[in-house]
């Protein structure tokens, strides 16, 4: 089944609905391109707001039903034909999450994932604002394939990916924020980023779609400059179409699902799997149950 594939990113501005305008502007070029999944960047509604500690921003966040966003994704879904995740700050009760609303192709809201790993560091204090997601890893069953989707720190972890493709994803989708290191300005991780999520996509043996902001937010203390290079890798990891790190652009690839599904079980790798061998996983320090006991 030949799908295509987009990733859009564009520097956010403090006008949400100037912000809305720009996603759907690019989600209408990715639809012209042929595209029937179109990924947007994480937090895309409002500058990136974890850049320091302010009880402010908590203003920000909507329940997933009231969200305008997740609304106004749901309208261009059903008149695109396309599928949408939405990256938004959700208000639940009195819990505030990272998460991502699944748009299917027709509108459906096929539900929610919330961001399990929180990342907390200069320029990117997420443990301020966010709980752990409490929903799990989650695959989603589109018209255009079961996807698996994280949220940014998330596509650190080999255990997300590997997790997300036992469950039956056949695309692994990241929406991202992450630019340089305020505290250090000599660290430039783009290409350490993009080489792990190559990995997930070639032990995977599923294509890997990334999408990143672009443009310099400046805080009260910390200020980051996004350094866009969303991109596309292939089922072997290979990067089939990248954006640069300044432009507000489109990206798009197309994959046969069937194609890569018949790859990746004649491979073997889900085959030779020892799960009896990674109780270590399981675990934070490394020890299982038995050794932390001790004789």
């Amino acid at each position: 089944m030949p799908v295509t594939v987009a990733a859009a990113q564009f520097a956010c501005t403090e006008d949400r609905a100037e912000n809305l305008a720009r996603a759907e502007r690019l989600i209408r070029e990715a639809a012209r391109q042929g595209a029937n999944i179109v990924l947007v960047q994480e937090l895309f509604e409002t500058p990136y707001f974890c850049k320091e500690h302010d009880p402010s921003h908590f203003s920000l966040a909507l329940p997933i039903a009231d969200n305008p966003a997740v609304q106004r994704f749901q309208a261009l879904a059903r008149e695109l034909d396309v599928v949408l995740p939405v990256s938004v700050f959700e208000r639940a009760g009195k819990a505030f999450y990272n998460s991502i609303a699944i748009v299917d192709a027709g509108g459906q809201l096929l539900g929610t994932y919330r961001k399990s790993h929180i990342p907390e560091s200069p320029g990117y204090h997420e443990k301020f604002y966010f709980s752990p997601g409490d929903t799990g890893f989650k695959v989603w069953r589109t018209r255009f394939g079961t996807l698996g989707v994280a949220i940014c720190w998330d596509q650190w972890f080999p255990e997300t990916a590997r997790t997300l493709a036992l469950l039956g994803a056949e695309v692994l989708l990241f929406p991202t924020a992450i630019g340089s290191e305020p505290q250090d300005l000599s660290i430039d991780s783009r290409d350490h980023w993009q080489r792990t999520m190559q990995g997930h996509a070639a032990a995977n043996l599923m294509p890997v779609v990334a999408s990143n902001r672009i443009g310099t937010e400046r805080g009260a203390q910390w200020s980051v400059t996004y350094y866009g290079s969303s991109f596309i890798a292939d089922h072997t990891g290979a990067i089939v179409a990248q954006a640069d790190r300044t432009s507000e652009v489109v990206i798009t690839a197309t994959f046969d699902l069937d194609q890569i599904r018949a790859y990746r079980e004649a491979w073997g790798v889900f085959r030779d799997r020892r799960p009896e061998l990674y109780a270590p996983l399981l675990t934070l320090d490394g020890m299982t149950l038995e050794q932390s006991a001790g004789p």
